[in-house]
């Protein structure tokens, strides 16, 4: 079952105090950037984050499960959680940016 549309300008929306918010339809399911860095996965209207050292304290009472399969194994973000959501946000963003430039160096 494919997401909703609708369930994902609602994630959009939820996201928008965390930077610049834009969604891409990929193989019928969905990717949300914020600021540019692929951040949530959403799959049959469930929104994934992956599973980063930084959150794992912030997401340790949260679900998992895996977005499709062959997939690995990510956190369940509870997009209704605006409080938390926006350090879950920050420091994911973090993160993916330290992983892009570590990635940079070692493609010289």
């Amino acid at each position: 079952m494919a997401s909703d549309l609708s369930f994902i300008e609602y994630v959009s929306e939820q996201l928008r105090d965390t930077g610049e918010v834009r969604y891409k339809k990929m193989f019928g399911e969905y990717m949300v950037y914020v600021d540019n860095i692929p951040t949530v996965l959403v799959c049959d209207n469930t929104p994934y984050i992956k599973k980063l050292d930084s959150i794992k304290s912030l997401m340790e009472n949260s679900q998992t499960g895996f977005p499709y399969d062959g997939a690995k194994e990510h956190y369940i973000l509870d997009i209704d959680d605006k409080e938390g959501l926006g350090e879950i946000i920050e420091k994911t963003l973090e993160s993916r940016k330290t992983e892009k430039r570590k990635n940079k160096v070692k493609n010289l």
